[in-house]
């Protein structure tokens, strides 16, 4: 029976087709069917590298190309490219077998042989060697072939390696960019056998045998079983190519059990969120078990948990692509933390009322007046409502204190100014206040509700699930992490935790040995971006800035080696006079990326604030652009605008990021002061350059970022505060 394959490849590039052209693509290869492509015509090219690299007509300017091995009656499309350059990509390419992984591999012929006298030409003229201490044994080991090995010894500094990125097996270059960053051959190996499949090849490896390899490539070629499938891929086809898992992915999402919690980590387009829907879709498919206290009782389902609703309701979107089966998708819910908090406790006491943002802040503010804290001898400053807010949340609800005395002991950990015991014991007068106020008032915070919801579980003696999954992980509070843990069963597969501490845009701070969720020995770290070109990334992390970021195991988090394999426009940044220049600057850049056919709805504008977001959606209207807010549930074919916080968890083909200046990017209001908290100040600003670096990695292909008047200091090309 003939089989079709799709390459992820394709997909990428037929997501990006206007509608007419991706009608004519389907209807090109409907002709693929489940047991005869005779009327399919498959056109070798002749001069072509590969002769097994057909195209296919799609119209007069589009084709198609398909791999097509010389045995069997398999095809794999791979791309779809104007007519001279899918000619042009099927003459210069050649698809190969890598030996010591048994997966396919795809390298520009044509590029190779293009560069190789400009090497051999710098290597006569500079005696340095990039890998002269890597033997060819070492690199043959790697995966390196014969045909790339003398290459390499050509090259003399990274910069001509970066220069082979595109043109060499993704593999290949993985193990040489390991061995370029300093890692030993050991090393390098573990990074490259992070792309083995689940189940390693015979051997040896049969080097002509190319259904194999494409077998053991789920991460860049899936097989599909039928029209229907093809049917359901091609009508959405980015969502489609967003459940493409790269062999480390795969191994961390497919592993068959965990001993305890087990944590997944990496830098922003990593896959971690689509690694943990695999994961729950792997566990909902293994189905429940007896439960660990009654073989009679059913476990209880599946959780799929993070910090918003907004980021949930992506998270169940995706979910509804990954898995058909109905039964399969009922065993796992999907709900952010604060709501799984709201219904414990509305099912134990009746329904209750979450307090806003602003009557807390009044409420600290009058706390604080009474308790005579505002006030302070000498010139010591004062200890301001914000300080004693922060004080509550990040001390007394992270570490649930319930005594005065557990409060005048405890190790204020994040916090910098120190308080003594004269001072804490009257910041508990004052928590004490609030927390009467709101009692009486019948209200609480979110975070008092998780605490809340966590005592009533332990009371009960009851958990509420088999497995719990949290995506966004790193900016749950502690007292979110004690309910999730309080949910489900200390055990094997208990806790599955994706998270990024660059990516973290809230206050929140945790340990998760402190409370209990060791995941030392179970943490997989991913490096590879498969979200944003290579020079929107190398803009975006400069952002950071210089300061090491620590993760939720208590370990400094590094993002060495994250790169991205696909190369692209760099980012524009754009200065203008003032606010009105800024937006009519944008509406003309978004007006050409309509023009250049991106759809509307793959294109974001974020802001810092609302108003400024507000004033974004007001100006493109204006200009005839038709405009969502960000977290709008509908599928209008819109651009979607909103702030940089609604950004997390989404992506986009193309993104302008707007406002981007001095005393708006930070945010002045939301620092504190480093005269009240140097640290606190310090954290805060962190917290800043995460969510513009948050806000420009939402880019897959275009990166806008503007500013009127002086450009923030975050930027690239301004100073550091």
């Amino acid at each position: 029976m003939a089989r079709l394959a799709i390459a992820k490849g394709f997909l990428s590039e037929y997501a990006k087709l206007e509608k007419n052209v991706q009608s004519a693509v389907e209807s090109a290869i409907s002709k693929f069917g489940e047991h005869t492509y005779a009327g399919l015509h498959l056109e070798k090219l002749n001069h072509s590298r590969d002769d097994r690299i057909r195209t296919i007509r799609v119209d007069s300017f589009w084709r198609g190309v398909v791999l097509a091995p010389a045995t069997g009656d398999t095809y794999c499309l791979i791309t779809v490219l104007p007519h001279d350059k899918a000619n042009a990509y099927a003459s210069s390419h050649r698809f190969s077998v890598n030996q010591a992984l048994g997966v396919l591999e795809v390298r520009d012929e044509e590029a190779l042989q293009q560069l190789t006298p400009s090497l051999q030409a710098v290597a006569q003229a500079d005696d340095k060697r990039l890998f002269a201490t890597v033997s060819d044994a070492d690199l043959t080991r790697l995966g390196v072939d014969a045909q790339i090995l003398p290459l390499v010894r050509l090259l003399s500094s990274d910069e001509h390696l970066d220069a082979l990125q595109n043109v060499l097996p993704d593999a290949q270059y993985t193990a040489l960019y390991a061995l370029a960053c300093g890692m030993s051959a050991e090393d390098a190996w573990a990074q490259v056998a992070q792309l083995l499949p689940a189940q390693a090849p015979a051997e040896p490896v049969d080097p002509a045998d190319l259904v194999s390899a494409m077998e053991r490539t789920p991460g860049q070629v899936t097989f599909v079983a039928g029209q229907e499938e093809l049917q359901r891929i091609l009508a959405d086809p980015f969502a489609a190519w967003r459940t493409f898992l790269h062999p480390d992915q795969r191994k961390i999402a497919y592993r068959a059990t965990y001993a305890g919690p087990a944590q997944v980590t990496g830098g922003a387009g990593t896959g971690k969120t689509v690694t943990a829907l695999h994961r729950a879709a792997f566990l909902a498919r293994r189905g429940g078990q007896p439960a660990p206290d009654s073989s009679a009782q059913p476990k209880p389902p599946i959780l799929l948990t993070t910090f918003t609703r907004n980021l949930a309701d992506a998270l169940d979107a995706q979910l509804g692509l990954l898995i058909a089966d109905a039964d399969v998708r009922d065993r796992i819910e999907i709900l952010n933390v604060d709501r799984l908090a709201y219904r414990v406790v509305q099912q134990a006491r009746g329904k209750p009322a979450i307090t806003d943002a602003a009557h807390l802040r009044q409420r600290w503010a009058e706390a604080a007046a009474e308790a005579g804290l505002t006030r302070q001898p000498g010139d010591a400053p004062a200890l301001t409502p914000s300080f004693l807010q922060h004080e509550w949340e990040q001390v007394i609800l992270a570490q649930d204190l319930q005594t005065e005395q557990a409060y005048l002991t405890c190790v204020r950990t994040g916090r910098g100014r120190p308080l003594s015991k004269t001072h804490r014991s009257r910041v508990w007068q004052a928590a004490g206040r609030v927390t009467a106020g709101l009692r009486t008032a019948g209200q609480s915070t979110h975070i008092q509700l998780a605490n809340e919801a966590t005592r009533l579980l332990r009371e009960a003696g009851t958990t509420l699930y088999q497995h719990v999954l949290v995506d966004e992980a790193q900016d749950l509070h502690p007292a979110q992490w004690r309910l999730l843990r309080a949910a489900v069963p200390a055990g094997p597969d208990d806790l599955f935790i994706s998270a990024d501490p660059h990516q973290r845009i809230y206050d929140n701070r945790v340990s998760l040995a402190s409370l209990g969720i060791g995941v030392r020995g179970r943490s997989r770290r991913l490096t590879v971006n498969y979200r944003t070109t290579q020079e929107i990334l190398a803009w975006a992390v400069p952002l950071l800035g210089p300061d090491p970021v620590t993760g939720l195991d208590g370990e400094a988090d590094t993002l060495k080696g994250y790169r991205s394999p696909m190369h692209g426009r760099r980012p524009l940044v754009r200065a203008a006079a003032t606010r009105e220049e800024e937006l009519a600057n944008l509406a003309e850049r978004i007006l050409t990326w309509l023009d250049s056919g991106i759809e509307p709805h793959a294109i974001a504008v974020a802001a810092r604030s609302s108003s400024l977001a507000h004033q974004a959606r007001d100006a493109l209207k204006a200009a005839g652009i038709p405009t969502l807010a960000l977290v709008t549930q509908s599928t209008k074919n819109a651009v979607r605008t909103g702030t940089m916080h609604g950004m997390k968890g989404l992506e986009f083909q193309a993104v302008a990021v707007i406002g981007v200046e001095q005393g708006a990017m930070p945010a002045l209001a939301a620092l504190t002061p480093d005269s009240e908290d140097a640290l606190a100040h310090a954290q805060d600003l962190q917290r800043e350059r995460c969510i513009l670096f948050v806000a420009c990695t939402r880019a897959r292909d275009h990166l806008y970022v503007s500013h009127a008047g002086e450009p923030s200091p975050f930027l690239p090309s301004a100073g550091v505060p």
